[in-house]
């Protein structure tokens, strides 16, 4: 594992054991599933998650695995299955067939599905080893939302934006009882840690909007998640931390330092961040930029966010273009934190010689080429033509 690790992320293979044993890199696979491991953490490349899953009323499974397809070829990293209704189980498994990189799930989605508020703690263990023998190979746990977090998200514009995080604080307040994720939380650890699945510690209370970034919600979230980030590997279970969220610019350096230290290095898993509030429709642009400085400031995962977010369930096309705006995130982080220019150059040496063949072939997007005979005519760009600067510029040094 570890030599093929190394040499796809360009880390020693000491360096590599090294975090794996300090938890500051998490390599995501469930045994059960014959797939290529994935390393997320510290000097590891940024990777790009896709949400998938099929909706009431809306999308079904040929839908879904279509956008699972498109996903992957357009190089997400890792696939969430988020199916809250219908044959849930039965696409999961499908999902696990098809499909060859790791894929996370939110257990409590299937849990509240067909039990409402009534669940208990011995249902969501049942949903929870049911899945790890399917193969799931991450899974998010809601398991730092507390009561005082609740009565903290009382006070915002948008309380609670996470639907598994709504499911667990409606099922609180009904109970007038904690989080029976985290009161039995050692409990679900046992099961992950049985089948070698990774946690990743969902921020239930992770901002919905700008007002309600680094507030007192999500910080004692946060805080409840560094106590369970040491719970977990005291008891052998691999953990990534879930972040926000709707944060400004100028918060985000401060958000993914303080998640480090707060969840001693943990991986960071992000949603975005989206750096304002009115871009819908065009949320994978807002998500893209909050990502890379994200990623330049220590965020290890970004969760893709489609042009269709906050309006609806994304189509296919969405799903590419969200994929596309994360890698590009994921990558300008990586020029920074990683010194990852390599490719960079080669596409500036490409351009200098109008080598067209080179230039498609090095873009990040491979599907960009299909635009070759609308932009390119002749060998020369329909920007420039004959007033091309490097052709110019050529003509000048050989006179």
């Amino acid at each position: 594992m570890f030599d093929y690790l190394s040499k796809s992320e360009g880390v020693s293979k000491a360096k590599l054991a090294a975090g794996v044993k300090d938890g500051s890199i998490v390599v995501v696979g469930n045994p059960r599933r014959r797939i290529r491991p994935l390393a997320v953490g510290a000097g590891c490349s940024t990777k790009v998650n896709a949400n998938i899953g099929t909706s009431p009323g809306k999308s079904g499974f040929r839908e879904e695995l279509r956008k699972a397809g498109v996903a992957v070829d357009a190089g997400a990293d890792a696939l969430m299955e988020l199916s809250v209704d219908g044959e849930t189980e039965r696409f999961r498994k499908l999902v696990i067939k098809r499909t060859k990189v790791p894929l996370g799930t939110v257990p409590i989605y299937q849990v509240y599905s067909r039990r409402r508020l009534d669940f208990t703690l011995e249902d969501y263990l049942g949903e929870v080893e049911k899945q790890c023998r399917e193969g799931v190979d991450f899974m998010t746990i809601h398991a730092g939302l507390t009561l005082e977090g609740v009565r903290h998200a009382k006070r915002r514009i948008i309380p609670i934006t996470s639907r598994g995080g709504c499911f667990i604080a409606s099922w609180m307040m009904r109970n007038k009882a904690e989080n029976p994720l985290y009161d039995g939380f050692d409990s679900i650890m046992d099961v992950l840690a049985e089948y070698d699945v990774t946690v990743s510690l969902g921020d239930a209370l992770r901002p919905g909007c700008l007002h309600d970034a680094t507030d007192k919600a999500q910080l004692h979230e946060l805080k409840v998640l560094g106590k369970l980030t040491r719970r977990a590997r005291e008891r052998g279970v691999k953990v990534i931390v879930e972040g926000p969220g709707h944060v400004p610019l100028d918060q985000i350096e401060y958000n993914m330092k303080l998640e480090k230290r707060i969840c001693h290095n943990a991986p960071f898993y992000v949603l975005g961040p989206l750096v304002t509030d009115i871009g819908v429709g065009h949320d994978h642009i807002t998500s893209a930029i909050g990502g890379a400085v994200a990623g330049m400031y220590g965020a290890d995962f970004l969760c893709y966010v489609t042009p269709s977010e906050h309006i609806g369930l994304p189509d296919a096309d969405d799903v590419r273009e969200g994929v596309i705006a994360s890698k590009i995130a994921a990558h300008a982080a990586d020029v920074v934190k990683l010194g990852r220019r390599g490719r960079d150059d080669m596409m500036s040496r490409a351009r200098r010689r109008l080598d067209w063949d080179a230039m498609f072939r090095l873009a990040l997007d491979k599907d960009v080429g299909k635009l070759r005979g609308k932009h390119v005519l002749g060998g020369e760009c329909s920007m420039c033509g004959k007033y091309c600067a490097l052709k110019t510029f050529d003509e000048c040094l050989d006179a």
